[in-house]
């Protein structure tokens, strides 16, 4: 019963089921539950800190369901995409939500996904479900610095 839970928890609810690029169904489907999420939630530094405090947790307890979900399909499965989501929200944190944001951290974000430039690669080889967020974790940040740097120097992207 907690193994087929966890399978359906570390693959988004049966999204990484979908038959092509499963994770860039996750990203996606993270973009639109932040794209629906109240803006009062990320539109200040107290609100994003609170915000970044949900996201680690759910990161850490993730890591718990997607090991068990390993042990159904296989390390590193690619049906499992609960990485993603938490990695997407990392992307967009302490930015302003506009659309430009929000296909540009989905952009940004699976790039350094599917690259994984260092130490994204490295992350990826901690053990069990360790890795398997780490490294969506990493590439989020990743994607974030490069939105941060974008729109101090050309704020008009954001509009």
């Amino acid at each position: 019963m907690m193994n087929k839970f966890s399978e359906y928890l570390s693959t988004l609810f049966g999204i990484g089921y979908f038959p092509k690029a499963p994770g860039t169904a996750g990203t996606f489907f993270a973009a639109i539950v932040y794209f629906v999420l109240p803006d009062e939630w990320f539109n200040s530094w107290q609100n994003s800190g609170i915000a970044l405090i949900v996201i680690l947790a759910g990161s850490l307890i993730s890591v718990f369901f997607v090991s068990k979900a390993e042990k159904i399909l296989g390390h590193d499965n690619g049906k499992i995409i609960i990485d993603e989501f938490w990695g997407y929200l990392i992307a967009v944190l302490f930015l302003p939500k506009t659309l430009i944001i929000i296909i540009a951290a989905f952009v940004l974000f699976r790039i350094f996904d599917i690259l994984k430039p260092e130490p994204v690669n490295v992350l990826q080889k901690l053990p069990a479900g360790w890795g398997v967020m780490a490294d969506d974790i990493m590439a989020g940040i990743y994607s974030n610095i490069v939105l941060q740097v974008a729109i101090r120097l050309i704020p008009k992207i954001i509009k």
